[in-house]
């Protein structure tokens, strides 16, 4: 199973490292859209949506991100922020609280909801962050898979306090340790090497953290589909939702916070229109 693991994990980075250095914006907005539409069509099947259903909601994102990518490019920057702002409060806000009382989802529309909240600025975020720099988007992208690497070794050797046992049982207290240590040395070696201020650990500890709370709500998900991995796309690693997980919930977060001017402009604008009507 390792072994597999490992091979599968080779043949993304090198696929998709070449993809990233080589890819015109245009079609590298269109890779984007395809794990987007992947990921839909898995998400469809954990909140089991009939087949109609799960073909009608694919295609629906799939118009729109053609529209979007196609037809009015120049509204990306905007559907951006007002998709990464809900994904912000969602992670921030909601998902703690349907893991913490461990909430079951019947509802197909909210389920419906919950995709497009997860999935779409995800996509968004990782065409965003590479038009602003690349860099960025290679640098937090490492920050959870070093995260979530570390956690799976950490966890297989010394995992004893399960994290989340109820959610997901192979998860542990030590594998979050293990994380968090990992993080925090690529953080610290990251500050040193780019001579920024070792305060910027923070940011990285909370990519951290939120990748783990997208990777358990993901868990809560699949729990209540009665499924263990969102498909068998990706041998040893599940379906691309299992890949993603992490980054659903991270990646905003990083754009929030490099665009968090634009966001405050818009607030004095806002509160200048509603005092001054």
């Amino acid at each position: 199973m390792l072994k597999t693991r490992l091979i599968t994990s080779f043949v993304l980075i090198i696929t998709f490292g070449a993809a990233f250095v080589y890819l015109p914006p245009l079609y590298w907005g269109l890779l984007m859209l395809g794990i987007v539409l992947l990921s839909t069509w898995e998400w469809a099947g954990v909140s089991k949506f009939n087949k109609p259903t799960a073909v009608a909601y694919t295609i629906a994102v799939a118009l729109l991100g053609l529209w979007l990518l196609l037809y009015i490019p120049q509204l990306v920057q905007f559907v951006v922020l007002w998709s990464v702002l809900a994904a912000v409060v969602f992670w921030l806000l909601i998902a703690p609280l349907l893991l913490t009382f461990n909430t079951k989802i019947n509802n197909r529309f909210v389920m419906a909801l919950l995709g497009l909240v997860i999935i779409i600025p995800f996509g968004l975020s990782m065409i965003a962050l590479r038009e602003i720099n690349p860099l960025l988007l290679v640098v937090f992208a490492m920050t959870v898979w070093i995260a979530d690497t570390a956690a799976y070794f950490a966890g297989k050797r010394f995992g004893k306090h399960k994290l989340a046992p109820s959610i997901s049982p192979g998860k542990t207290w030590e594998g979050v340790l293990g994380a968090l240590i990992a993080t925090t040395v690529f953080s610290l070696l990251l500050s040193y090497l780019t001579h920024q201020s070792y305060r910027f650990v923070l940011v990285f500890w909370g990519v951290m953290v939120l990748s783990i709370i997208g990777d358990l709500f993901e868990s809560l998900i699949k729990r209540q589909a009665g499924v263990k991995d969102s498909s068998n796309l990706l041998p040893g690693h599940g379906g691309v939702l299992d890949r993603i997980d992490g980054l659903t919930s991270s990646l905003p977060l990083v754009m929030f916070l490099l665009t968090l001017p634009i966001y405050y402009n818009l607030y004095l604008y806002i509160k200048a229109v509603v005092f001054h009507a």
